[in-house]
């Protein structure tokens, strides 16, 4: 099936999920969470890096727009960015970890490479 998972919520709660955790990934560097929210979490975080790399008014607006905070978003085009300047892609790793011991979830961590 193309297209964004569905993990199992409406589309809004979903869409507010993901941005929380794109939020917090952006924020601490790394995140654990399941596979299927990690690789949602990581092709969002993608996107995100590259719009933040133009660093103009427009991608600013355009990633406040998504991401949460004001200060992630500062993190983002001042920090997190100028780092990956050179590189096309690639900005996070998904490891997986194992399965969850209560419901046996593949779990994996989320970090920027």
């Amino acid at each position: 099936m193309p297209g964004t998972r569905k993990l199992g919520r409406t589309s809004d709660h979903r869409k507010a999920m993901l941005r929380g955790l794109v939020t917090y990934l952006f924020e601490n560097g790394r995140i654990e969470t399941t596979v299927t929210r990690a690789k949602e979490v990581s092709a969002m975080a993608e996107k995100m890096i590259t719009i933040a790399k133009t660093d103009d008014l427009t991608a600013k607006r355009r990633v406040l727009a998504y991401v949460t905070k004001e200060d992630v978003v500062k993190k983002l085009f001042d920090e997190i960015a100028p780092k990956y300047k050179d590189v096309s892609g690639g900005y996070t790793r998904v490891i997986k970890t194992g399965p969850r011991r209560g419901d046996a979830a593949e779990m994996a961590i989320i970090e920027l490479v």
